[in-house]
């Protein structure tokens, strides 16, 4: 398994085409806007070297039986599940933004599911291929980007229809040694800091968009492949001080990319779909639950330090102790709870799949990522509130460190006598990145939107079981255990009942 360190030099060896404002990228892990990001994915490889969290961070290889990093691995039990949000939490905290890692782990145990399916049913060899490159990335403790999500387009229209076919990934052209794709993913969670791309189709298709149900892996940087970096709130801050980051050593979300694949060449051992579209909708369906069963992990970890920095900024004003503050800060931990009440329950409530791997339960990982489109809104309010307006009107570090007025922000910007000026700022700056911009979109739509999941939960929710239950209970169906337990139907019961009623009267 790589240390932080060792992931920070693997990356220098790469050579992806990465552009962000305009310019090329010399080197992902040196250049300021983008090293936050390199930094909080070396999280999950330097915690894995860490006696007190070897047990949520690392597993055994279900193929080799060696010890390796937990985000390569393949859920064999419920237990795994729940180790994998705990990792989550911890990253969470450690951090205080996306370790961006959590997608291809995703991808890749959605992908062990559905290739076994695909291949049970059609005869092909897709789930071997995987095992191979599985082997392969365990081995080599590599980073992988799960692209899911394409362009779309004209979101009224299926892929087939598109007026640009590159509106979504297909493949255009089978040769003997693999095949060539072209198209593009969008908001690709890590993906200018990994070592592997795995791609996989964007929604259920059917036989006229067999070209687009299409699943395959490649490095980085291979030919073809270009990466535009996206902006986010805030982000030349790296460019100007340390302090005004809020967050300067790991950033915010994820650096998330647009991913361009012009004309790109696949070799068929790194392909594992390739026209079988009647599996794609599954594929979604299984990576999606995966995904959104981590929220309830993260975010929460995320929440953590928010909660923390709230409540140091009302001690470094002197309003710790306001019946009010206390309140606010409960609710803020109470939702935060919830949230991960909901990681915890869909990972316990996971099941075996045939491939042998484990999944979540659907219905309760949609309701966590459903309670994450909206409570950190809610935190988020509650921590700017309590913060105060100086949390949007701060005077810069330059101005804070400037030898003619930096005295004046250092004495007008004090709160209580004893809390140094500088650290009231940077708790400022850290409620800031954590609370405004950026982290609250990819809570909405990261994992998909919220009709997404509402989408999901109706499908999953078994609403005609349940209007049974009401129909029993309401007397309009039998219910056989009420005769059971009173040896009567309900006609006779009722009858007897109203009886007794009578006498009652008399």
């Amino acid at each position: 398994m790589m240390t932080g360190r060792e992931y920070v030099e693997s990356l220098k060896k790469l050579k992806p085409k990465v552009y962000f404002m305009g310019k090329e990228v010399e080197s992902v892990a040196d250049h300021p806007v983008l090293r936050p990001h390199v930094n909080a994915a070396a999280m999950t490889y330097e915690l894995a070297h860490e006696p007190d969290y070897e047990e949520i961070m690392t597993a055994r290889s279900h193929l080799t039986g060696e010890k390796i990093n937990r985000f390569t691995h393949i859920h064999q039990s419920t237990e795994d599940l729940v180790k994998k949000v705990k990792m989550m939490r911890l990253l969470g905290q450690k951090t205080g933004a996306c370790f961006q890692r959590c997608v291809g782990f995703d991808a890749l145990n959605a992908l062990y599911i559905v290739t076994y399916d695909v291949d049970k049913k059609l005869g092909t060899d897709y789930h071997e291929r995987l095992k191979k490159y599985l082997l392969y990335v365990q081995k080599n403790d590599l980073m992988c980007a799960g692209a899911m999500t394409d362009v779309k387009g004209d979101r009224g229209l299926r892929p087939h229809q598109q007026k640009d076919p590159d509106m979504y990934v297909h493949a255009v052209e089978k040769t003997e040694a693999g095949i060539i794709v072209r198209g593009a993913k969008a908001h690709i969670t890590g993906a200018a800091n990994s070592h592997e791309i795995i791609v996989m189709p964007t929604r259920a298709l059917g036989p006229e968009d067999k070209d687009y149900a299409v699943s395959f892996a490649v490095p980085v940087d291979t030919e073809g492949v270009y990466l535009i970096f996206g902006r986010q709130p805030n982000e030349l801050r790296r460019l100007e001080s340390f302090i005004d980051c809020g967050n300067a050593k790991y950033g915010a979300v994820g650096g998330e990319a647009l991913i361009i694949f012009d004309n790109v060449f696949v070799p068929w051992e790194r392909v594992f779909m390739c026209g079988e579209y009647e599996f794609a909708g599954e594929l979604v369906e299984i990576f999606a639950t995966f995904h959104r069963q981590n929220y309830g992990g993260c975010k929460v970890g995320v929440a953590d330090v928010l909660v923390g920095a709230t409540t140091n900024i009302a001690e470094y004003i002197g309003v710790a102790n306001a019946s009010h503050v206390i309140d606010k800060i409960t609710e803020m931990m109470f939702m935060a709870e919830a949230c991960w009440c909901g990681s915890l329950a869909c990972s316990y409530e996971g099941y075996k799949t045939p491939s042998g791997a484990y999944m979540p339960n659907p219905l309760l990982a949609n309701v966590t990522k459903l309670l994450i489109t909206r409570f950190p809104y809610e935190w988020s309010r509650l921590a700017q509130d309590i913060a105060g307006g100086l949390l949007a009107t701060c005077p810069s570090e330059r101005d804070f460190k400037h030898p003619k007025i930096g005295k004046f922000v250092e004495k007008y910007c004090k709160g209580v006598a004893e809390v140094p000026t500088e650290h009231r700022i940077r708790m400022l700056r850290l409620i800031e990145a954590l609370s405004i911009g950026a982290h609250l979109v990819e809570s909405l739509h990261g994992a998909g939107s919220p009709q997404a999941q509402k989408i999901m939960i109706w499908r999953r929710g078994n609403i005609e079981a349940k209007k049974q239950l009401a129909k029993i209970i309401a007397g309009i169906e039998e219910d056989k255990y009420f005769k059971r337990i009173t040896g009567k139907s309900e006609e006779e019961y009722f009858e007897e009942f109203m009886r007794k009623v009578k006498q009652a009267h008399k």
